[in-house]
């Protein structure tokens, strides 16, 4: 199953500089554990903001739910996540 999961992360301003780059560093391991593992697709950058848009490919609802309360940075997060299917006029018989 495929999803578009937007990120929008807010760490706040006050927040450790130490704790949160350590939490970074967590959370670019683990993208790059599920970037090799094929469950996190693609990632784009959303210009000027501290935000993302990914493509995440899942067995289930609860398998993505799980991965992205993984996320190291998930408390510091919003998302908005939309389920995607293939187009019927796409040229592709792949979902590229």
């Amino acid at each position: 199953m495929l999803f578009m999961v937007e990120m929008d992360v807010n760490i706040p301003l006050d927040f450790d500089a130490e704790e949160a780059a350590a939490i970074k560093a967590r959370e670019k391991a683990y993208f790059q554990e599920l970037q090799k593992a094929g469950t996190w697709r693609h990632i784009w950058r959303k210009v000027g903001l501290y935000s993302n848009v990914s493509i995440f490919d899942v067995e289930s609802n609860t398998v993505l739910h799980d991965t992205l309360m993984g996320l190291p940075l998930y408390p510091f997060m919003t998302m908005t996540i939309t389920p995607l299917c293939r187009h019927p006029s796409s040229l592709h018989d792949d979902d590229r």
